[in-house]
This record gives C-alpha cells, sequence and structure tokens, in this order.
C-alpha cells in the first residue's frame, strides 16, 4: 500500500516541479514574508534596540510562516483533483487496479512536499533577514529548531489535508483556485488575531495553527517552553491531518466525484 502511495506522490511531485511558472509563483509567495519583515526591520532599526525590533519583527514573521505553510502546495492541490477532473485525466486514473485510498494518500504526501518546502524556504530567508539586517533572536537556538521540527512540520501535513479536501469538493480548476485563495487568509486571520490580542487562554498553545504562532513567537522572544508542549501540539496537529485527509479519500471513494457533487 504505502510502496503504490509513494509510486504517486513521486510522480505527481515530479510532474509539478516541472512547472516552472507553479514553481516560481510558489517561490516568491513563500519569500514574501522575509521581503517585507526586511523592509520593515531597516525601518524600525533607527528607531529600536537590536532586541526591541525583534520582539515586533518576531509576530510578523511568526504570521508569515503560517501563510508559506499553506502557499507552498496550493498550486499543487488546485490542480490534483479539481484539474484533473476538468481535463478528464481523473477517470483513468481511477481505474488503476490502485486502491482509491492509497491513490489519495499519494496525492496528500505530494501536497506535504511542497507545503514542507515552502515552509522551510520562508524559515530560510528569515534566517537570511535576521542576519543581514543586524537583529538577533534571543530565544534558544537548540529550542528553536525543535519547535520548528516538531510543531511547525506538521503544519505543512494540515494544510495538505485541508486543500486536499477542498480540491474534491471543487467542479474545475477555476473554483479550486478561488477557494484555495481563500484559505491562505484563515492563518493570516489567526495570526494577526494572535499579535493584537494577548488574552487567549494557556490551551491555545496546543491548538493546530494558533499553537504554533504562539510557540514559535514566544521561543524567538526569549520565552522558555516545555518540551512536552511541541510535541503535544505536532501530535494533535498530525492528528487533525489524518482526520482531514480521511474525508477527503471518503468523497474520493463516491463516483460522483467524477461527474459533479
Amino acid at each position: 500500500m504505502l510502496n503504490e502511495s509513494l509510486i504517486v506522490a513521486q510522480k505527481e511531485i515530479v510532474d509539478h516541479a516541472r512547472d516552472v511558472r507553479s514553481v516560481i509563483s510558489s517561490l516568491m509567495y513563500a519569500l514574501m514574508g522575509p521581503v517585507v519583515v526586511f523592509l520593515v526591520a531597516l525601518a524600525v532599526r533607527s528607531q529600536f534596540r537590536a532586541g526591541a525590533a525583534s520582539e515586533v519583527l518576531a509576530g510578523m514573521m511568526s504570521v508569515f510562516t503560517l501563510v508559506a505553510a499553506f502557499v507552498g502546495g496550493m498550486n499543487v492541490a488546485m490542480d490534483t483533483i479539481a484539474g484533473e477532473r476538468e481535463r478528464h485525466s481523473l477517470l483513468p486514473l481511477l481505474l488503476n487496479p490502485v486502491p482509491r485510498h492509497d491513490i489519495m494518500i499519494g496525492k496528500w504526501l505530494s501536497i506535504a512536499a511542497f507545503c514542507a518546502a515552502g515552509l522551510i524556504v520562508n524559515l530560510l530567508g528569515f534566517g537570511v533577514v535576521f542576519t543581514t539586517a543586524g537583529l538577533r533572536l534571543t530565544g534558544d537556538a537548540g529550542a528553536l529548531l525543535l519547535a520548528l521540527a516538531l510543531g511547525m512540520l506538521p503544519l505543512a501535513l494540515l494544510a495538505a489535508s485541508l486543500q486536499l479536501l477542498i480540491a474534491t469538493l471543487c467542479r474545475s480548476l477555476k473554483e479550486a483556485q478561488t477557494y484555495l485563495s481563500m484559505i491562505v487568509f484563515a492563518p493570516m486571520l489567526i495570526g494577526m488575531f494572535l499579535v493584537f490580542y494577548r488574552g487567549v487562554p494557556e490551551w491555545f498553545n496546543l491548538l493546530p495553527i494558533a499553537g504554533q504562532q504562539l510557540q514559535l513567537e514566544l521561543l524567538m522572544k526569549g520565552g522558555s517552553l516545555p518540551f512536552s508542549e511541541p510535541l503535544w501540539l505536532g501530535g494533535l496537529t498530525t492528528a487533525a491531518a489524518l482526520l482531514i485527509l480521511f474525508l477527503a479519500a471518503d468523497r474520493l471513494e463516491r463516483d460522483e466525484i467524477l461527474y459533479g457533487n
């Protein structure tokens, strides 16, 4: 089963990596945050202490990081189900002697790979920005890397599941493009809400999307974070991703997905 899913994932990754325009578009979205933060850093550097400026920019960085996890796989998600349905290539794919849920897992893995790539490019871009702008992170580098590995990377799995589910609900590529573009605003709105509203309860640290925002911002500002919190956050985020993937796979099992909703 896993071998068949990996074959589907490999084919999807290779095919979409050849689409240069799509790759460049995703790359620009992922680097948009570092560019904006760099320009703001140059503007505030002369007005604030380096440490104070880093704290101000930490909130901005965490928001853009959430968005990067979603935009990386957006172009792949809109094409993988809705686009194939519109091109009438989904039916020949489903006629192969491969379980449909294996096909869905393969497509999910390919979208997650692009989501993770967008997330990594975004974080690397922020690393360059903080070095170039003369800013410094007050948090512990080891704790920050641990939180990224345990808490942030599962966010790519969740983003891929959500995008894949939405793609199965859309009848055409244009419709998928519309709804998937709108879902990018979800992490942005959640992130901005958490930046400006500081009265959220502590259990928000364990909620997918909100938890990634709060934990990343806390670590960048030099706060301490127990090892269990990123671990729990990553586990809950992965569980939510698998649940949404199950819903998307269930839709693919229906023959009506080939003809309409």
